[in-house]
């Protein structure tokens, strides 16, 4: 099974980033094919109607998450809320998108903890007819730390990490059974 994972920062190295590759490892760990799609390495145009939806980058967007059976959402928290350039990205898809599939949302916030955009991310997924794990991970200031293989360097950062996308492995599992 695919799960299309979709970093939504305009940095290289956002934490966010290194979070969502994280989580792909953790996917791939247990048999999922995990495709990230860099929103840094993917620059989209602004939405609007008409030719933007033919733009190169939004055909490849479209095709990550529709092929998709599941979606990681990750980004960093600006202002109390998801980036621009997640969505913006997420303004280019619909309902035929995420309509009956497992959704992770996932943040990185300069303080203690990004629940703000997490919120803001549950609500989009509805509005889109995806399935909200019933986790979700915030990362913030010190816990946003990797190492030189990409893992968390605070061990209970990993931990809770682990646990939510066990519990997305899980849903995925169920709704796919």
């Amino acid at each position: 099974m695919k799960v299309t994972l979709i970093a939504g920062s305009n940095r290289e190295q956002a934490s966010s980033t290194l979070l969502i590759r994280y989580i792909a490892k953790l996917l791939e760990e247990q048999g999922f094919e995990a495709e990230v799609f860099s929103l840094y390495e993917h620059q989209l145009p602004l939405y609007g109607p008409g030719e933007a939806y033919g733009h190169e980058e939004v055909l490849k967007l479209s095709q990550a998450v529709k092929s998709a059976q599941a979606v990681v959402l990750s980004t960093p928290e600006y202002h109390s809320s998801i980036s621009g350039v997640l969505k913006n990205a997420l303004d280019f898809l619909n309902s035929e998108y995420f309509e009956g599939k497992p959704v992770l949302s996932a943040s990185s916030a300069g303080g203690s903890v990004g629940v703000s955009s997490l919120g803001a991310l549950q609500a989009i997924v509805r509005n889109l007819h995806g399935l909200n794990c019933p986790e979700w991970i915030s990362i913030g200031s010190d816990q946003r730390k990797f190492d030189e293989n990409g893992d968390p360097a605070d061990q209970a950062t990993e931990l809770r990490i682990r646990k939510a996308v066990d519990t997305f492995v899980h849903l995925i599992r169920r709704i796919h059974a």
